[in-house]
């Protein structure tokens, strides 16, 4: 059966490649299809939003169930840790924090849900800064490494973005 149908339509090519579908045909199908709406879940921002408040939740999850320690040498060693770990971060999400300023000042752009976002997890940051101080723990100071490191791929996310927009482009060191 197979190869009938395949004898068939091999004979008579030439008539079936004759017709050309008039102009409007695509607009009948179009009209006949249904309307297709854009759901809430595939949006970018909404997923943004979920992740930061997982990040949330997890903290005090972290938090609510975790002892902590006692000893002042381990409490120094990890603020000490902790210390070194943040001036490094901050410097690199500073450096990146000028480029994007510099790109949007260039090209006239506003704010966006990134720098929202940003906004979002530095108060979160804040919050753990000041657990760390009050109980500092591992926990903790993985959190805020987290929270750090959240922020810098945020921004490489950004320039990324910003550095393939047509317009003017900036040098992105990453």
């Amino acid at each position: 059966m197979k190869d009938s149908l395949k004898d068939f339509v091999n004979r008579n090519r030439d008539g079936f490649d004759s017709h050309e579908p008039p102009d409007h045909a695509w607009q009948k199908i179009e009209g006949q299809l249904p309307n297709r709406t854009l759901s809430i879940w595939h949006s970018v921002v909404v997923w943004r939003a979920a992740a930061i408040f997982l990040f949330g939740v997890s903290l005090v999850a972290i938090f609510s169930t975790r002892d902590f320690p006692n000893n002042r040498d381990e409490r120094a060693k990890l603020q000490g840790e902790f210390i070194d770990l943040e001036s490094f971060y901050s410097s690199l999400i500073t450096e990146k924090k000028q480029l994007v300023n510099q790109f949007q000042s260039d090209t006239g752009l506003t704010e966006d849900e990134v720098t929202q976002n940003l906004q979002k997890l530095e108060a979160m940051y804040q919050v753990l800064k000041l657990e760390m101080e009050k109980r500092p723990s591992a926990d903790v100071k993985d959190a805020l490494v987290l929270n750090l490191l959240v922020r810098i791929d945020l921004l490489n996310q950004q320039l990324n973005k910003l550095d393939k927009q047509p317009e003017k482009k900036v040098s992105v060191r990453s």
